[in-house]
């Protein structure tokens, strides 16, 4: 591999989305698609479903709860790559509804993987995305549900353009507290400890593409939130409305944006479209 080649990587692609989107890229994409999983067997097993459909992935071990995994993907980038040019951040979890486990420990593992997790990628992959890099945060319209459903002090909050990372970290940890505290209710947030995480994801992905446009405007990197929509393997068990495919959709859309966009930017995009909240 040579530094001039170009990447595009995407996290938690052993299964659902996060294949489905290593797919589309490996057929669309002009460079190499890493796909990365936790699980080294099921990640080289997704390799091995794609190669047998004629195409070429890498593969490389990430656990996104893990900072040295982060650091050591970041690492390899790095060498063989020279940096990363479409990150692609799938990887995430979701509790079944009904789950027996106790809400304050499913907001804590949520919040942990979905934006905790999630945020730690950004910290170490972020600087080393590449000019007229892309970006992509796989959020969710749970995330704008529970934004509504939030009291209206909660809403002004995450709805405020000062608003900074540390003090999106601050209230992330604020809704995991209130939970084990019992008070959530009370301090106005609501009952959907997966909603929370992705009204995390969507607002830290409008944080970080302000950052992006003061600190490296001449590199127009764009760095977007979506949701997938509804699909069936995932999280949303058989109930779902769209196959992974069409799951994959709107992710490589954003990832592919042509080099001359400067649109969409620090948005939430539906179906393509970019969502007002």
């Amino acid at each position: 591999m040579s530094s001039c080649s170009r990447v595009a990587l995407v996290t938690g692609a052993n299964k659902g989305i996060g294949f489905a989107i290593a797919r589309d890229l490996c057929r669309q994409f002009s460079g190499d698609v890493v796909l990365t999983a936790r699980d080294a067997a099921r990640g080289r097993a997704a390799v091995q479903q794609l190669q047998a459909e004629g195409l070429s992935p890498r593969f490389h071990q990430l656990d996104i709860d893990d900072l040295q995994s982060i650091r050591a993907l970041r690492d390899f980038l790095r060498k063989e790559y020279g940096g990363l040019n479409v990150l692609v951040n799938n990887a995430g979890i979701a509790f079944e509804t009904g789950d027996p486990t106790p809400f304050d420990v499913q907001a804590e593992m949520t919040l942990k993987t979905n934006f905790f997790a999630t945020r730690n990628v950004c910290i170490e992959l972020l600087p080393i995305i590449k000019p007229h890099g892309r970006v992509v945060n796989i959020s969710s319209v749970q995330g704008s549900k529970a934004l509504e459903n939030c009291s209206e002090d909660l809403q002004e909050k995450f709805r405020c353009e000062a608003l900074t990372e540390e003090d999106l970290v601050d209230l992330m940890k604020k809704f995991v507290e209130d939970t084990k505290n019992e008070v959530h209710e009370r301090e106005g947030w609501p009952s959907s400890a997966y909603g929370v995480s992705k009204l995390g994801v969507t607002v830290l992905s409008r944080i970080q593409a302000r950052s992006l446009e003061e600190k490296r405007k001449a590199d127009r990197i764009l760095l977007n939130a979506c949701c997938p929509g509804w699909v069936k393997p995932d999280t949303a068990g058989d109930r779902g409305s769209r196959t992974v495919e069409e799951g994959a959709e709107t992710p490589v859309y954003l990832a592919l944006l042509p080099p001359d966009a400067t649109e969409p930017h620090g948005q939430l995009v539906c179906d393509k479209v970019v969502q007002h909240w």
